[in-house]
């Protein structure tokens, strides 16, 4: 019913930037939320930040302050702007929609931090 396709991953020096996109296409009106998670090797998948269709947002106390999430919805497409990027930030960034009857995920997105 949604698929969800994310980009903008990639390898990237302590302190700087990334933006990573997510676009949902199919059925994406019932979607109610769209967040983005991420796992990184050996340790539990962990919410990053949130948003809902009322435009309320959370983030971890990890990336508070650091990263935020927008949407667009001409676009139905949900961004992670992630600035003064960490070596801990590196992970698998997951795309996530909810609301619909499953939740969805994309494929993931790899995100390397070097020191």
């Amino acid at each position: 019913q949604v698929q969800l396709v994310e980009s903008g991953g990639g390898l990237v020096q302590a302190g700087g930037s990334l933006r990573l996109s997510c676009a949902a296409s199919g059925d994406t009106i019932c979607i109610s939320a769209m967040g983005w998670y991420r796992q990184a090797p050996g340790k539990e998948r962990e919410l990053v930040a949130v948003i809902t269709n009322g435009g309320s947002t959370y983030y971890a106390d990890s990336v508070k302050g650091r990263f935020t999430i927008s949407r667009d919805n001409a676009k139905n497409t949900v961004y992670l702007q992630m600035n003064s990027l960490k070596p801990e930030d590196t992970a698998v960034y997951y795309c996530n929609a909810g609301g619909c009857s499953d939740d969805y995920w994309g494929q993931g997105t790899q995100v390397t931090v070097s020191s």
